[in-house]
């Protein structure tokens, strides 16, 4: 089911990247950059896990053009300035390394404001740590790295496709903190006040669109509260089972079949 959008006035359009924008091999739909290129008086904002340096690398094109919604919600860039930060503390971010550092089969990730930080792992784990951070610094020791950064959240990258079952296992946490599941393989706890949702408020606010005058894909359970901030939600076909009953709308196609572009194409 699709909304009429052509009898409506959206302003405001935001896109998580994996399985929603991008296909299964990571790629750009070819007609999204021209699409955003021909719709100056809608405002797109790229909201993902993935690090603001990453998004922006994507898109060099349009950089300019875009909000970026970095680090599921933890940092909001535009035009290369920070109009929002909700950082971790440096003891919970300490927590986090206590807890899951030494865990079999689990790698961290020190999400922060200049770059991210990890520790050397296979080539398979590295390969999934660049493909989410263009500034990621190998380190002997996360401990090191706590009083070099302001701190987004830490990811936690499950390298067996488990992040599901270990979500449902964690340990208790401190009461500020909170995980949220952002793919089959990863984990990112950070703040419990940062959501996707709460900087698209931010963004709503700082530019006076109201939440009947945006759009939403995603496909993960870290897009629940970025879909809720806005009218018109969309889960994609692929998507997760709680978010699908949660938006107002799921795509009929899956981001293989290019299920975003094809209700953007109806924007006008």
């Amino acid at each position: 089911m699709n909304l009429d959008i052509k009898n409506h006035d959206i302003k405001l359009v935001a896109v998580d990247m994996d399985g929603t924008l991008l296909d299964s091999e990571k790629n750009i739909p070819v007609d999204f950059v021209p699409w955003v290129q021909t719709h100056p008086e809608i405002q797109t904002v790229i909201a993902s896990g993935r690090q603001y340096y990453k998004l922006k690398e994507m898109f060099p094109e349009i950089a300019e053009r875009l909000m970026y919604v970095a680090e599921n919600g933890s940092f909001v860039f535009r035009q290369d300035k920070m109009i929002y930060s909700n950082t971790m503390t440096r003891e919970d971010v300490r927590w986090c390394i206590d807890t899951f550092d030494s865990v079999e089969g689990c790698h961290l990730v020190l999400c922060g404001e200049k770059s991210a930080y990890m520790k050397h792992a296979s080539k398979y784990v590295e390969d999934n740590g660049h493909m989410y951070y263009a500034r990621l610094a190998f380190v002997d020791s996360l401990y090191d790295s706590i009083d070099k950064d302001n701190f987004a959240k830490v990811a936690l990258f499950e390298e067996h496709a488990g992040a599901e079952k270990m979500f449902r296992e964690l340990p208790s946490m401190p009461s500020h903190l909170a995980p949220v599941l952002s793919g089959n393989s990863w984990i990112d706890f950070a703040n419990v006040s940062v959501s996707k949702g709460a900087a698209m408020e931010a963004i709503q606010k700082a530019l006076d669109i109201d939440k009947n005058e945006c759009m939403a894909f995603g496909d993960y359970m870290n897009d629940y509260d970025l879909l809720m901030s806005c009218e018109e939600s969309y889960a994609m076909k692929n998507g997760h089972p709680k978010l699908k009953d949660a938006a107002k709308y799921v795509t009929e196609y899956t981001n293989d079949e290019d299920g975003v572009m094809r209700i953007l194409r109806e924007l006008e």
